[in-house]
């Protein structure tokens, strides 16, 4: 009985274990971003970020009670303009509802790509906003970005041209 037990419990603990996706060499990080989380737009249609494979990648978390998020929003603008031509695409993902983006992007004039994670930003792990990822072609995690840059600077544009 006692065996059945802990054989039980065993199982329960192991199950409940947590196994990062990333021991897997076939997976690259931004599948990883993508295994943990679902992405939405704001007509609620499922993205893969997948399908940005073979461009260098800009995925910014922020949200609309966000004051640095918002301040820096121009500059990301700009800087999104300079490069796109460098073979980048810039996301902005919020956890917050769909209804709450889309106010924001209406009121606040702003025209960017902005998705909806369905996981909370702090169980992805990000606990200061805004913060950035770039990503190179193949998917790899080349920069986190903690808080607000100039993204529109030229010492910026310079870098990301670069990666």
């Amino acid at each position: 009985m006692k065996k059945s037990i802990l054989y039980s419990l065993f199982l329960i603990v192991l199950s409940s274990c947590h196994f990062d996706i990333k021991e897997s060499k076939n997976v690259s990080d931004l599948e990883s971003i993508q295994l943990k989380t679902l992405f939405v737009d704001l007509n609620n249609n499922h993205v893969d970020l997948i399908q940005y494979r073979g461009k260098r990648i800009i995925l910014n978390y922020w949200a609309t009670w966000c004051g640095p998020c918002i301040k820096e929003m121009p500059g990301l603008k700009r800087a999104e303009e300079l490069l796109e031509k460098h073979n980048y695409v810039l996301l902005l993902v919020s956890d917050e509802t769909i209804h709450t983006i889309s106010e924001f992007k209406i009121n606040k004039n702003f025209d960017f790509n902005f998705l909806k994670s369905t996981k909370s930003i702090e169980t992805l792990g990000i606990y200061s906003l805004p913060t950035s990822y770039i990503f190179d072609e193949n998917g790899k995690k080349i920069e986190t970005i903690v808080g607000t840059i100039a993204w529109d600077s030229e010492e910026s544009i310079e870098k990301f041209k670069k990666i």
